[in-house]
């Protein structure tokens, strides 16, 4: 007589424990086998797994080993639990999955898919298939990091902080952090009070979505460099604002553009990426900063000041809110550059009431900023390890951007102004490189074409490359053979 599916399975599930050196731990090892049974219907849906203590003693192992392999089961959907009857398998809706554990992937870009900014966006959080060169990404390499230092400044927060982790946190921030973050603007020039003028959030992204959303309503008028940060326009587009584009040039934005806006349109804010800019890595002169500064008072606008890169400039670096002193100008940095993309730590900068309006504005939009990541920040600021990573990080940058420039200058590509500092250089394809990033994409290299980085959206020969891709050598040599076949068929 056929088992009935409803029936215990086999006594070990023919699993023995291997605790040879080199094996995974025998929870692992439990859960893999499981798995297998399931991918060859070894384990059909219904059937009830042996008992804790049967496996146990059959297989040898703890009644922790298979609890914690059964927990882990059950949290991959893959069985359940029934109180006083023990564990059964469940139905599997994507067995797919199971065979091979890993994400789905999707095409880079469709034929009739927009090259757009949610493009780029899905394609740094998505796994794609068959990508060679990821010419889009906006973080630097993983293995640039510094990954003991994180790893320990997270031991050290789990062993110390204990019960504290279990709340919400402060509205606004961990105060430790703002002390530390306010050490560490005194030394580059700007006084914060901690108490008054600052507080945390996850990111600059965050920040700057609380800062757009308290100040502005549909209908008023901000100015924003061109190019700039691609993030910026999809942000005003949602609050139905009027964005008039400022050229970026060398040494801060179009001064004479800046003032004709400005006295024609009446803008509410002037948003800009002052220090180490991103895409053109140029940066800010005091006679510039001096302008922009006696213009937001003489036509009364706000500057909100992108400080997202300043840690990779040469030096201390120019910035509006240092001589502004707070008045006008509102600051936002953070650490996912420098420390880890998932490390979602940033900072406002601004005067008390404004803080106090963000601050209200944080609450109602998400509470807290998570207390865990704020304290392994502070953990790695006040050990005094920043300073030294961030230096190694600008070296290696330094020596990178100059072997990157040497490499698509090889390539054809044009370098109108190096850049000063920074992740990224921005090159003339003198083609439209929306054109040229689709025929890339579909042949697995994603670049970030200078429509993105436009205001109107208007189309452009600029591209935006990261200084790390020149070490990915057979990407490089793709995009290279790939731009060789453009220009022939031109």
């Amino acid at each position: 007589m056929a088992q009935n599916t409803r029936t215990v399975a086999s006594n070990a599930l023919g699993w023995q424990a291997q605790r040879a050196p080199g094996m995974p731990p025998l929870v692992e090892q439990l859960v893999q086998h499981c798995l297998q049974l399931l991918h060859h219907h070894s384990l059909r849906a219904g059937t009830r797994l042996p008992s804790v203590r049967e496996l146990s003693d059959s297989a040898g192992v703890s009644r922790d080993t298979v609890v914690q392999a059964y927990d882990r089961l059950v949290a991959q959907g893959v069985a359940h639990s029934r109180p006083g009857a023990g564990f059964f398998v469940s139905a599997q809706r994507s067995p797919h999955l199971v065979q091979t554990g890993k994400s789905l992937k999707t095409p880079i870009l469709s034929a009739d898919a927009a090259f757009d900014t949610p493009f780029l966006l899905r394609s740094m959080f998505r796994p794609t298939e068959g990508t060679q060169l990821d010419g889009s990404t906006g973080i630097l390499p993983a293995n640039w990091m510094d990954h003991d230092m994180l790893n320990a400044a997270v031991r050290s927060v789990g062993r110390s902080a204990g019960v504290q982790l279990l709340g919400y946190g402060a509205p606004q921030g961990y105060a430790p952090l703002r002390q530390q973050l306010s050490a560490h603007l005194l030394a580059q020039g700007l006084t914060v009070d901690p108490e008054q003028e600052l507080m945390t959030v996850t990111g600059v992204t965050q920040g700057m979505d609380l800062v757009l959303r308290s100040t502005l309503r549909p209908g008023d008028t901000v100015l924003v460099e061109d190019p700039t940060w691609f993030m910026v326009f999809g942000m005003l587009r949602a609050l139905g604002v009027q964005m008039l584009a400022v050229p970026r040039l060398r040494d801060g934005p179009d001064l004479a553009v800046l003032e004709h806006l400005a006295a024609t349109h009446r803008p509410k804010m002037f948003i800009t990426n002052t220090v180490v800019h991103n895409p053109t890595g140029f940066g800010l002169s005091l006679p510039v900063a001096y302008d922009v500064l006696r213009l937001a008072e003489q036509h009364d606008f706000l500057v909100l000041e992108d400080d997202t890169y300043a840690d990779f400039a040469p030096q201390h670096p120019m910035r509006l809110s240092t001589l502004d002193r707070l008045r006008r100008v509102i600051l936002l940095g953070g650490f996912s550059k420098t420390l880890a993309g998932s490390l979602r730590v940033g900072y406002i900068a601004a005067k008390p009431e404004r803080i106090r309006a963000l601050t209200d504005a944080k609450l109602l939009s998400g509470l807290t900023s998570p207390e865990l990541g704020e304290r392994v920040v502070h953990r790695i600021l006040a050990d005094g390890q920043y300073r030294k990573h961030v230096l190694r990080l600008r070296e290696r940058l330094d020596e990178t951007r100059h072997r990157c420039l040497k490499m698509v200058e090889s390539m054809g590509l044009k370098v109108h102004q190096e850049p000063l500092a920074g992740m990224f250089v921005w090159v003339d394809a003198q083609q439209d490189t929306e054109v040229l990033a689709r025929k890339a994409a579909a042949q697995g290299v994603l670049l970030a074409p200078g429509v993105l980085f436009s205001a109107n959206q208007q189309p452009s020969t600029m591209l935006r490359l990261p200084v790390s891709m020149v070490d990915e050598t057979a990407g490089c040599q793709k995009m290279a053979l790939l731009l060789r076949q453009i220009a022939k068929s031109n």
